[in-house]
């Protein structure tokens, strides 16, 4: 299918890339994207996706914004204020991209939606702010092999990781899911309302987030597949470390 005049000149500086072109442009236009999440990281994260013409945008959070929310959630403006989030982001994102088709999802993702919601979408990006939703969004998406790539801030530090675990490596073992990293959930969870956290980082980690998203639709460069990237603002450095895949979690291996 050719691409329209409108989105041809809007997307011709991805269309250049030989690691894109016009065929991964098709694809993006044609990817359904669920981003978990409208704060710190989901703005960013949709605003860039969205500005890349992924297709179909599905938005989940059922938060109203706040005013301590604007120090780091660039969507929203001081009459944002007591609007729920993925209302007041949508407009915005159409507005920035008629090309695009949002869907809001006003709720908060839980066991009874999860397998639903994630059901009809390509690809999930985690941008949530809580433990409990990455285990629940890391075990449906395991359990319909759905790509996850999850983003996560503290602070000054930031890692970001792509779980594809009914894959293997080059020695046929399974990649990781999230609870390779994460096995159980934490006795006490940190938030950014009691810890605190620069508002830029959320900037960077949304918008590696988005990369990487951008990345494994057309299947370009490297995929962070059974890798960590782990960024630290206060020193500026960067690292990736290979994951191992436990065998002893219930949740990882092969899904049926």
């Amino acid at each position: 299918m050719a691409i329209e005049a409108a989105a041809l000149e809007r997307y011709q500086r991805h269309i250049l890339l030989k690691e894109i072109g016009g065929a991964g442009q098709q694809k993006l236009s044609a990817a359904r994207v669920l981003i978990i999440g409208m704060g710190g990281l989901g703005n960013p994260l949709a605003q860039y996706l969205a500005a890349a013409g992924v297709g179909h945008l599905g938005l989940v959070d059922d938060d109203k914004v706040t005013a301590s929310n604007l120090q780091r959630q660039t969507l929203f403006t001081p009459d944002d204020v007591g609007q729920s989030k993925v209302t007041v982001a949508a407009a915005r994102l159409a507005a920035q991209n008629p090309l695009v088709h949002i869907e809001p999802h006003i709720t908060r993702l839980g066991p009874d939606n999860a397998e639903a919601l994630i059901g009809a979408y390509d690809l999930v990006a985690d941008a949530c702010d809580n433990y409990q939703t990455r285990f629940t969004v890391n075990d449906t998406c395991f359990r319909l092999r759905k790509t996850l790539i999850s983003a996560a801030v503290g602070r000054f530090d930031g890692q970001l990781a792509t779980f594809k675990p009914w894959l293997s490596d080059a020695d046929g073992t399974p990649l990781p899911c999230y609870r390779s990293l994460v096995p159980e959930m934490p006795d006490t969870q940190e938030d950014c309302a009691t810890t605190g956290i620069i508002g830029a980082l959320t900037g960077i980690l949304g918008s590696l987030q988005a990369l990487e998203v951008i990345k494994e639709i057309p299947g370009a460069g490297d995929s962070l597949a059974g890798r960590l990237l782990v960024f630290d603002g206060l020193s500026m450095q960067a690292r990736t470390i290979r994951l191992a895949w436990d065998p002893a979690n219930p949740n990882n291996g092969r899904p049926g």
